[in-house]
């Protein structure tokens, strides 16, 4: 049976050993929707914040994947594995030592706009194929750099006699923290793996916000399953808030331009997003953009109706 009442943002902290499809097919079952994504993948190793887009909402999840990340990873050095993980296979060993201080150093050239090459086991299409496809059969391909950046990098702890320590990273969309870790061990002259990882926060959403499936399952017996959602503008609350008229209303439904006469409290910018509102009832995420005859005008940049 399908429910099609249920529309909003859940957050789930995701256990480890599951991977994010494996939430989406586990919370379809619980809340009898077949209209459920994710906003962000995790790895299996992984826990921490996922947010979950359910029914309207689910057009809202590509935003979320885009918005930067922090991250708390232990790691360990002395080796390297397959995955850059310690759930790979082992590859080399290094007798070589860090001390704290040598840590500190290395880590500051991580931070800042970079290039990252993708580990192969990953996500990522190369010519069609998911990397972590070829990497199962033996095989590594090249794979072009990215872009990212890394906004914070703070090294946490160190235990110099384990050689085990904790950062806290905040990144932009699609960095891989192990292979931030890889590349520290490489820079530290030694290898490294990243051994732990917990996403504590995506976009605005953070991990004391989330749920877990046994708190979804009670919601669901109790009827209280909204009251554990948040609203689909809530992704959006960095962008200000318009607020319609009418006329603006009807406009925007037949998708036409709105000016400012219609348009309570727009931005003076052209580019800028906005949450936009018609009696309260969250519409659309809007641009303001530049008018052929001069002035500005709200567009739909997003439709959520």
């Amino acid at each position: 049976m399908q429910n099609s009442e249920l529309t909003g943002i859940l957050l789930m902290d995701k256990p480890q050993g599951f991977t994010s499809h494996d939430v989406v097919a586990k919370l379809r079952g619980i809340l009898h929707t077949r209209k459920i994504g994710h906003g962000g993948t995790l790895d299996p190793l992984a826990t921490g914040v996922l947010p979950v887009f359910v029914g309207g909402a689910t057009k809202a999840a590509d935003f979320a994947a885009a918005q930067d990340k922090e991250y708390v990873a232990g790691f360990t050095l002395g080796y390297c594995t397959d995955t850059q993980d310690a759930t790979g296979e082992t590859l080399q060993t290094s007798g070589r030592r860090a001390a704290r201080e040598d840590v500190e150093r290395a880590l500051a050239q991580f931070r800042g706009p970079q290039q990252q090459v993708p580990p192969m086991y990953s996500a990522v299409k190369v010519n069609g194929q998911k990397l972590y496809d070829l990497a199962r059969k033996g095989k590594e391909v090249e794979r072009p750099a990215r872009d990212i950046i890394v906004h914070e990098a703070v090294l946490l702890d160190f235990d110099e006699a384990a050689q085990k320590g904790t950062l806290r990273l905040t990144v932009s969309k699609g960095t891989y923290v192990r292979t931030i870790i890889n590349d520290l061990g490489e820079a530290l002259g030694t290898l490294a793996v990243m051994h732990s990882l917990v996403r504590t926060r995506s976009g605005a959403y953070a991990l004391d916000q989330c749920r877990s499936f046994d708190e979804v399952e009670r919601a669901m017996q109790d009827g209280t399953m909204l009251q554990l959602m948040l609203p689909t503008d809530s992704l959006f609350l960095e962008h200000p808030a318009v607020q319609l008229t009418g006329e603006g209303a009807e406009r925007i439904a037949r998708g036409a331009v709105v000016f400012p006469r219609q348009a309570q409290g727009l931005p003076e910018q052209a580019g800028a997003l906005c949450r936009v509102y018609h009696e309260g009832r969250f519409l659309m995420l809007g641009q303001v953009r530049e008018l052929d005859k001069g002035g500005l005008g709200l567009f739909v940049f997003k439709n959520f109706r």
